[in-house]
């Protein structure tokens, strides 16, 4: 994997995992709190006529939310992050930036929330869609004269397909395309999407970088200054910021990220070989395992797996079986976290998918998705032992 942590136009001269723990000096603390306080405030008052702290109203500014941009603006090697209520509102909020009759190719595999944002509200606001698989797919023949962006995921959600970002990104931009990045799954920590030529990174920040399942958030991170100030404005009017206890729980949950994502991960390695041999288990997708298709890819782009794979057992009834008689981990929506968790992605988190669509993404009624905790090894595979054999 790729042991560089920074790129040399990052101006952040520490590694990722001393990244997690820094802070903006210029709004620190006049008490010199380590935790950063939670500036609980609506409004700010003006020393007089035209004189500002900086902090004015906090639908556009607040200290706490402040230091949580910096901290990701530094993690994603970007020129700014804004922070938001939640992952679907930080999409939302990018797809503003176009207008009535512009065209994105975007990733066929995707959560199941953007694709119900795109085919309920974007189609509605009178954008068109065509969709890839870009693991395989070529740009070129999906650009028409009016596209305007790229837009997926990788690792995709939950099929866990593997993109090269830096070769799309070559195409998009050769196109006058903006390529979209949604980096959840890897969270910063394993991958910046900007250093290989992404335009704009978002996160839901309620999944690895909280990381305990306590608060919902999203972020935006973007490359330039123009497409900063063009979101900036579009966010300050929507007004879907993320609050300031959010903003610290966020922070929080980052200092202790780069050793979460570690075991995690490690664990979902193993787990993935173990459920290998499972005769009940007739796939398992995991881009850590030599024979998946992205694996070289992830080698390349990457410096970690992820804890993140996806699983398909013999049967319908089997599935039923599993989610029924989990013990220590939970059969529950999201990821992330600390706790291992189950989801069954066609009735939870792709409930919103049209049927040709999970159909050709291979999303059936025998496919379960993992997320990985930090339990145990040997207590996560025992549990799979009980459930499976």
């Amino acid at each position: 994997m790729k042991n560089e942590d920074n790129k040399a136009d990052c101006d952040c001269k520490y590694k990722v995992e001393t990244i997690c723990q820094i802070s903006d000096k210029s709004i620190a603390d006049q008490w010199g709190a380590l935790s950063f306080p939670i500036y609980q405030s609506a409004t700010f008052a003006h020393r007089g006529l035209g004189e500002s702290t900086g902090f004015d109203y906090t639908r556009m500014q607040n200290p706490t939310r402040q230091q949580l941009e910096y901290v990701m603006t530094k993690l994603e090697h970007g020129t700014d992050t804004m922070a938001f209520s939640s992952g679907m509102a930080a999409i939302a909020t990018v797809m503003e930036l176009f207008k009535p009759g512009d065209h994105f190719v975007i990733d066929a595999d995707l959560y199941g929330g953007s694709v119900r944002l795109f085919n309920e509200i974007s189609k509605k606001n009178g954008l068109t869609f065509t969709t890839a698989n870009f693991s395989v797919d070529e740009l070129d023949p999906l650009i028409e004269e009016n596209t305007k962006a790229v837009y997926l995921e990788t690792p995709t959600n939950p099929m866990m397909n593997v993109s090269d970002i830096e070769k799309i990104a070559k195409k998009a931009h050769e196109n006058g395309l903006i390529l979209i990045v949604d980096n959840t799954f890897l969270s910063p920590y394993y991958q910046t999407p900007i250093d290989l030529g992404a335009d704009i990174v978002i996160h839901s920040g309620t999944k690895f970088l909280g990381g305990h399942h306590d608060t919902i958030g999203g972020f935006v991170v973007v490359k330039d200054k123009e497409l900063d100030e063009r979101l900036r404005f579009i966010y300050k009017t929507t007004g879907a910021c993320l609050g300031p206890f959010d903003s610290w729980l966020l922070l929080r949950g980052i200092r202790t990220l780069a050793i979460r994502m570690d075991r995690a991960s490690e664990n979902a390695m193993k787990l993935a070989e173990h459920l290998q041999k499972k005769k009940n288990v007739t796939r398992v997708i995991y881009p850590g395992l030599p024979e998946h298709p992205g694996h070289e890819i992830m080698k390349k782009q990457a410096r970690g797996f992820g804890a993140m794979l996806t699983f398909e057992v013999d049967s319908k009834e089997r599935v039923e079986s599993i989610l029924k008689n989990v013990d220590l981990i939970y059969f529950a929506e999201s990821l992330g976290g600390t706790e291992t968790l189950i989801t069954y992605p066609i009735t939870q988190t792709h409930a919103d998918v049209p049927r040709d669509l999970l159909d050709k993404n291979g999303i059936n009624d025998r496919v379960l998705r993992l997320s990985v905790g930090i339990e145990a090894i040997d207590d996560l595979i025992a549990e799979f032992d009980r459930l499976l054999d």
